[in-house]
């Protein structure tokens, strides 16, 4: 029996052996055969430092994109001599036709073309192709995703721009990279956890889970675990910016690397709404700049929005107008968008609502200068860029009592407000009403007020703060 025993143990052992030392060799292959594309593209480019982007929806024209423009003409200006690399999965558009976009939503022109990769399996990281541990569903595609990048192109310096915290180890130890990242959103927090434990409903937590026990239990045990792998994965880069304060508390938490996490906001194109006039020619809409995303909530605007309609005359009720522009990404976003459609059709608001789908910039500026307040009501907004714009352009922000519209936008400047901030139907309608009722010198004062917070989000702040953490990724990359 004893030297049956010792057989198993030691045909275990050598199983153990043989796998650790296949995987060390594969390791070591697949390292050298990366290393050995990084110089041949370093050749392709004229022996230039590469610097990579992870951004697959680099087309979406939403605030993440914006980050990633600026971020990237930052660099430019900084260093002319880096060759820069974008990956991306929007196939559908050319390289021409994603520039002049950037150009359309944000103003932006980059002082010298970016190469972009062009990624063929997005599909991995779509959150409807996992109905079931979304979470680690697309955080496992992020890495088969990444992979491709990684095979396609190896950069010296790699930066994920989009949240794919998991492709941060991978870039680092196989590709050898220099890895940094711009946190927009954790992809867990302990705000989720909550919200699982107390079951209540939301996006992200139907009603099938929140009326189980069992299942609750199951769900807060399985992202406690995620939280622990996501906090591993993210503590793999060198350095990680975090665009708020409520974001920086989540990753502080979670990946447990203060000393080398910095908050920079996010950039905001503050000069050019600044021009517009804050003049008492504004109609009476109410703007909603944001993706037509599950959690930005659209349907509460819509409710609300119905809930203030009712509290005025009939005769009343043809000079307000909701105002829902934002860009569709995918199919799933222009079938959200069609069921708000009924939705406004059911509440009978069909006439005083529109929708505004992949507006110009120009477009957007003109919204901006005839709309008299500006809606958010996304809970727990990590940031919200929108809210800025809104505030620069002398709307009156009305935006969710919480994250970084609550923290770090819509606060007191000496002590006078700069906006309102609401949490649920009743209160966004009681402050509609209010809003509409303000005097000419208490909007104006609220509007300067607002112009005076912002000025802290500006694209030059957010370029200083940005590059002296780059600055850092290239020292380490030599």
């Amino acid at each position: 029996m004893l030297f049956f025993r010792m057989a198993v143990y030691l045909w275990f052992l050598y199983v153990v052996v043989s796998v650790i030392s296949f995987l060390t060799l594969m390791f070591i292959i697949l390292r050298l055969l990366l290393n050995h594309r990084r110089k041949t593209y370093r050749t392709f480019v004229n022996g230039r430092s590469v610097v990579g982007f992870f951004h697959p929806y680099c087309n979406a024209g939403g605030g993440g994109e914006r980050v990633l423009w600026v971020a990237v003409r930052a660099i430019q200006k900084r260093y002319p001599s880096v060759h820069i690399v974008v990956y991306t999965g929007d196939n559908d558009a050319k390289p021409a036709e994603i520039m002049q976009r950037a150009q359309q939503r944000f103003n932006i022109v980059l002082q010298n073309p970016v190469t972009f990769v062009f990624l063929t399996r997005r599909g991995w990281v779509e959150a409807h192709i996992y109905p079931h541990f979304t979470l680690l569903g697309q955080s496992l595609g992020s890495v088969l995703l990444g992979w491709e990048a990684l095979w396609k192109c190896v950069p010296d310096i790699y930066i994920d721009s989009m949240g794919y915290a998991f492709t941060l180890p991978l870039f680092r130890y196989l590709g050898n990279c220099t890895v940094g990242c711009y946190v927009h959103y954790p992809t867990v927090s302990t705000d989720m956890l909550d919200k699982v434990s107390s079951r209540r409903s939301g996006h992200n937590n139907p009603t099938v889970i929140t009326r189980s026990w069992f299942l609750s239990t199951i769900k807060v045990q399985y992202y406690k675990l995620f939280a622990l792998l996501y906090g591993w994965a993210g503590r793999r880069c060198h350095v990680a910016i975090v665009n708020s304060t409520w974001t920086f508390g989540h990753i502080k938490q979670l990946w447990q690397m203060e000393y080398r996490t910095h908050i920079v906001y996010p950039p905001c194109d503050i000069n050019e709404f600044m021009k517009i006039p804050l003049d008492d020619k504004r109609c009476k809409h109410i703007l909603s700049i944001s993706q037509f995303r599950p959690e930005k909530d659209h349907p509460l605007q819509i409710e609300a929005f119905h809930k203030f309609l009712s509290s005025v005359t009939k005769d009343q009720r043809p000079t307000y107008k909701l105002l829902l522009v934002g860009s569709c990404r995918n199919q799933g976003d222009r079938e959200r968008v069609d069921a708000l459609r009924k939705k406004c059709a059911d509440l009978g608001v069909t006439d005083n609502v529109e929708f505004r789908l992949n507006v110009s910039f120009d477009d957007l500026k003109s919204l901006m200068s005839t709309s008299l307040v500006g809606l958010h009501t996304m809970w727990n907004e990590h940031f919200g860029i929108g809210v800025v714009e809104l505030m620069a352009a002398g709307c009156i922000i009305l935006a969710h009592d919480s994250g970084g519209p609550k923290l770090d936008i819509v606060v007191p400047v000496n002590d006078q407000p700069t906006g309102y901030l609401a949490s649920d139907v009743d209160s966004y309608a009681s402050c509609m009403s209010e809003i509409f009722t303000l005097s000419e010198d208490d909007r104006t004062e609220i509007q300067r007020n607002a112009r005076i917070s912002v000025q802290k989000f500006s694209d030059a702040e957010f370029e200083n703060g940005f590059l002296s953490v780059f600055d850092t990724l290239m020292t380490k990359c030599g």
